[in-house]
C-alpha cells in the first residue's frame, strides 16, 4: 500500500474488520484470512439509500403473498430446488466450481424465460457479447430475444437496470463487480460486500428477481465473505466432479423453501439435461453377481435416490490397515465397521476396506448405514448379495437397527425400479403394510441383517 494512505484488515472469509493484521479471525476462528485493503471515506453506494423508495410500517394482515405469483424457469430440477420457482424480489446465488455449469444452466434459464415472455437481462463481467453468442448457438438458442450487457460498474448497471426494469436480472459473476466508491480491487471483500449490497437494494427495492454467479475457494466456499451468503436469499451450490456427466444442484440456504432437496443434471453437448429418474440414472451399470455391491436408498428432500454401496475387503499387509472412502463419511464408515466387528463378530482388524458410492455422488445420511454393512460383509465373505434386494436403515452403537423416515417411499421407488426384496428395520414394517410384488423383511439387528445375506434367503 502507498505510504501514509489509511488502510483496514478484512477477514475473507467472514468479514470482520480489524485496524490491524491478526492471524486468527476473533469473530469466525479461522486462521491466516485476513487481508490488507485501503480504507473508503466515501459513503458506500450500498448503503446510500438510493433506491428512490420509501419505506412504511404494513400490517402483517394486509400483505398478499400467494405461491402462485413464482415464475418458473422452464426446468423442472432448478423449479425443485429453488422450492417451485423464482420468487420476484428474490436475490439467488449460484456458486460451483469452474466449469461445471453455472453461466450455461442460467443461459437456458434465461432463454426458457425470455420464451414465456418475461422480460431477461444478462449482465456479464467476464465475457464479451460475442463469446456470450457463441455459448448460446452450443446450446442451440441464438435467435431468443434475450437482452446483454456486458458492464462492471455498478453505477452503469445501476442506471442500466432503472431504464430497462427487467423482470429477472443474471450477474456473471459477482467478484467482477466493483464500485468507484470502495477504493479496493474488484473481488476483494469491500467490492464484493459492496456490490451485493447494491443488488438487494434493487432485488428488494425495484421486485427485480437477481441471480449472482459466485466463485469458489479451495475449499468450496463462495470467494469473499461469508456475509455474502447471509446477505442473500437463496443459495446454490453444483456439485460433482467438472470431468464427470452428472451434476447436483443442492440448496444449502432457502428462505422461501426447503434446503433438503436435491436437482439432478447430465452435461451434454447442447448443455445441461434434467435427470429425472436420479435412480435409474445412478444404478446404471451395475454388475450382476459382484461380491461387496448393495443397493440402499437415501432421502433428498422428499425425493428418495436408490445408489450402489460398493466395498473391497482384502487382507492388508500393512501393520496398520488402510481405510478409504469415496462418497460418504469417513469416520461413520470406522464406527460401522467397530459396530460390526462387536456386534456380529466379523473380524476386521488386519484387512484393508475400501468403501465408494458408484456415480460419485455424495451421501451422509444414516439411512445408508445398513446397505454399507451388507456390502461390506458380503466382500470379506466373497457371497455376492442378491442383485434385486435393496436395504436400508439406521445402525446404532448397540447393534440395532433403527427406523428412518419416509419408509414407504423409499419402498415405493424400489417397486418402481424392480426390486423385490427390501431389507428394512422391523420398527418400520408396520409404516410400510404391504406392497405388491415386493418382499419386506424386517431386521431388529445388525447380526439378523447379516444371517440374511449369508444364508441366500
Amino acid at each position: 500500500m502507498a505510504k501514509g494512505k489509511a488502510t483496514v484488515f478484512f477477514c475473507q472469509n467472514c468479514g470482520y474488520e480489524s485496524a490491524k493484521w491478526q492471524g486468527q479471525c476473533p469473530a469466525c476462528g479461522e486462521w491466516n484470512t485476513f487481508a490488507e485493503e485501503p480504507a473508503s471515506a466515501k459513503k458506500a453506494a450500498g448503503t446510500a439509500g438510493r433506491s428512490g423508495l420509501r419505506a412504511e410500517p404494513v400490517l402483517l394482515s394486509d400483505i398478499r403473498a400467494d405461491e402462485s405469483e413464482r415464475t418458473s424457469t422452464g426446468i423442472g430440477e432448478l423449479d425443485r430446488v429453488l422450492g417451485g420457482g423464482i420468487v420476484a424480489g428474490s436475490l439467488i446465488l449460484v456458486g460451483g466450481d469452474p466449469g461445471i455449469g453455472k453461466s450455461t444452466l442460467l443461459l437456458q434459464v434465461c432463454h426458457n424465460l425470455v420464451r414465456q415472455g418475461t422480460s431477461v437481462l444478462y449482465i456479464s463481467g467476464e465475457e464479451s457479447a460475442r463469446q456470450i453468442k457463441l455459448r448460446a448457438q452450443r446450446l442451440g438458442d441464438s435467435q431468443a430475444d434475450l437482452k446483454v450487457y456486458c458492464e462492471t460498474n455498478l453505477e452503469s448497471i445501476r442506471q442500466a437496470l432503472e431504464k430497462a426494469k427487467p423482470q429477472i436480472v443474471v450477474i456473471d459473476s459477482i467478484q467482477t463487480m466493483y464500485s468507484d466508491a470502495v477504493a479496493s480491487a474488484p473481488g476483494s471483500v469491500s467490492q464484493v460486500r459492496e456490490s451485493t449490497g447494491v443488488f438487494l437494494q434493487i432485488a428488494k427495492g425495484m421486485g427485480i428477481s437477481v441471480f449472482l454467479v459466485g466463485h469458489v475457494t479451495k475449499e468450496g466456499v463462495v470467494a469473499g465473505p461469508r456475509v455474502l451468503e447471509h446477505m442473500v436469499d437463496t443459495v446454490l451450490y453444483f456439485e460433482g466432479d467438472r470431468h464427470a456427466a452428472y451434476r447436483i444442484l443442492r440448496a444449502v440456504k432457502n428462505r422461501f423453501g426447503s434446503t433438503n432437496e436435491i436437482g439432478v443434471f447430465e452435461m451434454r453437448d447442447t448443455g445441461l439435461a434434467e435427470v429425472k429418474n436420479p435412480s435409474e440414472y445412478m444404478l446404471n451399470g451395475k454388475l450382476e453377481d459382484a461380491s461387496g455391491s448393495v443397493v440402499a436408498c437415501s432421502m433428498e428432500g422428499t425425493r428418495p435416490v436408490l445408489v450402489e454401496i460398493q466395498a473391497l475387503v482384502c487382507k492388508s499387509s500393512l501393520p496398520m490397515p488402510r481405510r478409504t472412502t469415496a462418497g460418504t463419511d469417513f469416520n461413520r464408515v470406522n464406527l460401522l465397521l467397530a459396530v460390526l466387528e462387536k456386534r456380529a463378530g466379523i473380524h476386521l482388524s488386519t484387512c484393508d476396506v475400501y468403501v465408494n458410492i458408484a456415480g460419485g455422488i455424495k451421501m451422509t445420511e444414516p439411512a445408508i448405514d445398513l446397505g454399507l454393512i451388507l456390502a461390506v460383509v458380503s466382500s470379506y465373505k466373497d457371497i455376492p448379495v442378491d442383485e434385486k434386494l435393496i436395504a436400508f436403515g439406521e445402525v446404532g452403537l448397540s447393534g440395532e437397527i433403527r427406523a428412518v423416515s419416509m419408509a414407504k417411499q423409499r419402498v415405493e421407488e424400489a417397486r418402481k425400479l424392480g426390486f423385490l426384496t427390501v431389507l428394512m428395520p422391523e420398527v418400520s414394517v408396520p409404516t410400510v403394510g404391504k406392497v405388491q410384488d415386493v418382499r419386506i423383511v424386517g431386521c431388529k439387528t445388525v447380526r439378523e441383517a447379516v444371517n440374511h445375506i449369508l444364508s441366500g434367503n
